[in-house]
């Protein structure tokens, strides 16, 4: 039997498979557009994305069968006779939401929403994009009132599009803050605060079963597992016991750890109880999560203003590090999430003079960005004893002088994976074990050792990201004392 995984992220579509010698595999990637219409919005293509699924599909070839891999908080709104999309993808780093979420907190909403979804109000997630699909979009209105309207994160208008089935896994219901993670179904006091019809949502299922059949040239696939990204990156990492934990470093940063059967609630940490998985005919997979809004973005970013060419550049440094010198960069790009959840932050420097140069200010985002995982992992290992060293994946985790500086500012052994593809990994193996098949030991990992240094910078750090939310809710005039 061979498998497959089909991994949609925010930049990209990936199909991988693996090997006859056991080795994980890109077959096919397609890169899509990102879409700015204003300032603090974005967007994708629905067609765009439904071509790049096609498309890695078909470069699957004959497989027995794929899981499907999503980016979790994005969603949009769709035509349930034609299966048209109505609206484009509203992304997870969307946050044109803001006003209304803070009207929400004003109101008294958050803890309700809180105690039942496990998430705080914020415009990461979906249940005010869709909310706003509803209010500022004609057609979905006109849909809704016709009865063919159908509202979801990505992976459920890929399945009734592609496959027929109009579902959405449990670990992706979890991230819209419409889920009630006790019931593991859709909480009607949550969607009417939202002003979403429970009646436009897909079904929730468990993480593997039957997702139904894509058609390609090859024959028809059949899908067997649907997971958000994050959550299958855990299950690829083989963190299926209580209390182990990763890090993705992708657009974002993302830190989730299995708390097994509990949910695991810290009202004024920042992190979120979430669900990590459900296999069919077993009980749900809690788990505990960070996130921070921009991780490889930022490095991007910095590329796209000409602070280096080549990513080799950047792999070392001859100075110390950026923050023991006194120059900090929060990646507040797009506000800072987990533990602050402020979408109005913004990016920070401090310290800049005419004595730095490019590669300085480079040396320093790549180190804001280990920073801001600090501080989610010393919130998680807070709440609960980690198990062990910490795997990372993504690719940063491929630059030397960036996973040095993480494990010296976690004070923890850190195990980059020697396979980048952690999210298509696990799906692979969500896909396969609904057939009985098993991958353990598919991943080999690099060791990382912590240097012995004090904690001045994360402290140094923590007053940084102060200043960025001032900034940032200060309408970009600088704060007062």
């Amino acid at each position: 039997m061979r498998f497959g995984a089909i991994d949609q992220g925010t930049t990209s579509t990936r199909a991988l498979t693996i090997d006859r010698d056991g080795r994980l595999r890109v077959v096919h990637t397609v890169q899509h557009r990102q879409f700015y219409p204003q300032s603090g919005w974005v967007e994708h293509d629905p067609e765009e994305l439904i071509s790049a699924i096609q498309a890695c599909a078909e470069a699957l070839g004959d497989v027995t069968a794929i899981g499907i891999g999503n980016q979790g908080e994005s969603c949009l709104a769709w035509d349930g006779v034609t299966k048209q999309a109505l609206s484009p993808v509203i992304v997870w780093q969307d946050n044109r939401t803001a006003a209304h979420i803070q009207m929400l907190k004003d109101q008294g909403h958050e803890s309700v929403v809180q105690a039942r979804s496990g998430l705080p109000l914020d415009p990461y997630f979906s249940a005010s994009k869709l909310a706003w699909i509803i209010d500022n979009i004609p057609a979905a209105a006109k849909a809704l009132e016709g009865g063919t309207l159908r509202l979801g994160t990505t992976d459920a208008f890929f399945l009734d599009r592609l496959t027929g089935q109009f579902k959405t896994d449990v670990s992706t219901a979890s991230r819209t803050s419409l889920m009630n993670l006790d019931t593991l179904a859709w909480d009607a006091d949550l969607c009417a605060l939202f002003g979403i019809p429970i009646k436009v949502l897909p079904r929730i299922t468990p993480t593997t079963g039957d997702f139904g059949t894509i058609k390609t040239a090859a024959g028809p696939i059949p899908v067997t597992a649907s997971i958000v990204d994050q959550q299958g990156a855990l299950y690829g990492f083989g963190c299926h016991t209580k209390g182990a934990a990763k890090i993705t470093f992708g657009t974002g940063a993302f830190a989730l750890m299995n708390t097994g059967d509990k949910i695991l609630r810290q009202p004024g940490q920042g992190l979120l109880p979430t669900v990590a998985w459900q296999l069919e005919g077993q009980d749900v997979v809690y788990a505990l999560d960070g996130g921070v809004y921009t991780a490889s973005a930022a490095v991007n970013w910095a590329k796209s203003l000409g602070l280096f060419d080549d990513f080799a550049q950047i792999n070392q440094f001859d100075a110390p590090p950026a923050i023991d010198r006194g120059l900090t960069f929060v990646p507040a790009l797009t506000g800072l999430g987990c533990p602050h959840w402020d979408p109005d932050a913004r990016g920070t420097w401090l310290g800049l003079s005419l004595d730095h140069g490019a590669m300085d200010m480079v040396q320093a985002i790549l180190e804001g960005v280990a920073l801001r995982a600090a501080q989610v992992m010393r919130m998680m290992t807070e709440c609960a004893p980690l198990t062990g060293a910490l795997p990372v994946d993504g690719g940063m985790t491929r630059n030397p002088y960036f996973t040095t500086f993480l494990a010296d500012v976690l004070e923890r052994e850190i195990l980059p994976a020697q396979v980048p593809e952690l999210t298509g990994l696990g799906t692979l193996m969500l896909a396969a074990h609904a057939h009985g098949v098993g991958f353990e030991g598919a991943i080999k990992f690099d060791q990382c050792q912590p240097r012995p240094r004090g904690r001045d910078g994360l402290r140094r750090f923590d007053q940084a990201c102060h200043l960025s939310r001032q900034w940032g809710g200060s309408g970009g005039r600088w704060p007062r004392k």
